[in-house]
């Protein structure tokens, strides 16, 4: 009877290792060419992948809701949606200009406070942490430490972040977020933009770890954290401080 050949394990692990990086390739190939193709489109019909993101922190709290801090809060709008849940809200942002547009669109809510303090100043405790698009811009195991620092008992900590593709898993979720793109800003922009490709409204810089760098520095500093792929090019994060019987989700 003819069987199959046996490859040797080392032959196996080479074999292996030729089909992930052509599928880095043909992925990486396919999501420039698209990505190219449809630029103009996704300007005609624009949305804010951040913000698309707060439903899913209003959706992921924890259960006791004192006080919360947004690291990296731009323009105010995730600390005007927690204002109503928590009894006080902080927001810190290194950029002036930010710090002014967050100030004017939290002005007349009480619990709301807005500074530049960098993490290693603040003094805590919270019970919600939150970084959206912002954990790259930091020292990142010198800020998971710190927000480890800062998290009261069960606090949690929600991160919204950005990582370059490196393997074909990469790739694959950024074709997808691609593909899904257009899409999704003609149902939440229906109306065209004319106005072409538009500047970001926030200071913006590369990411540089790739998502399962992150996910090491992530699991050595905060055991048990859960890291997931999103459309929109973004991942997120979900720790919950010790301390606490909640389930991890997210």
């Amino acid at each position: 009877m003819w069987t199959t050949p046996r490859l040797a394990p080392r032959a196996r692990t080479e074999q292996g290792k030729n089909v992930r990086m052509a599928l880095r390739r043909l992925a990486g190939t396919a999501g420039g060419r698209i990505s190219t193709a449809m630029a103009r489109l996704n300007a005609r019909h624009p949305w804010s992948h951040n913000d698309h993101f707060h439903g899913w922190i209003l959706g992921t709290l924890p259960e006791r809701r004192r006080s919360a801090l947004d690291v990296g809060c731009g323009r105010g709008e995730l600390l005007a949606a927690l204002a109503p849940i928590f009894d006080h809200v902080t927001g810190t942002d290194r950029d002036e200009e930010m710090r002014a547009q967050a100030a004017a669109r939290c002005a007349g809510l009480p619990r709301v406070a807005i500074d530049g303090s960098d993490l290693a100043e603040m003094t805590g405790p919270f019970d919600l942490v939150t970084m959206i698009a912002v954990l790259h811009h930091l020292d990142v195991p010198e800020a998971l430490r710190e927000v480890r620092r800062l998290l009261a008992p069960g606090g949690r900590f929600l991160v919204v972040g950005l990582a370059p593709p490196r393997t074909a898993r990469d790739h694959l979720w950024d074709l997808a977020s691609v593909v899904s793109n257009p899409v999704i800003g003609y149902v939440k922009h229906p109306w065209p933009d004319r106005r072409g490709v538009q500047p970001p409204p926030y200071p913006v810089a590369e990411p540089t770890l790739s998502f399962d760098e992150l996910r090491r520095h992530v699991a050595a500093v905060m055991p048990g954290a859960v890291m997931r792929h999103h459309l929109g090019f973004r991942h997120t994060i979900v720790w919950t401080a010790p301390g606490s019987t909640e389930p991890v989700s997210g």
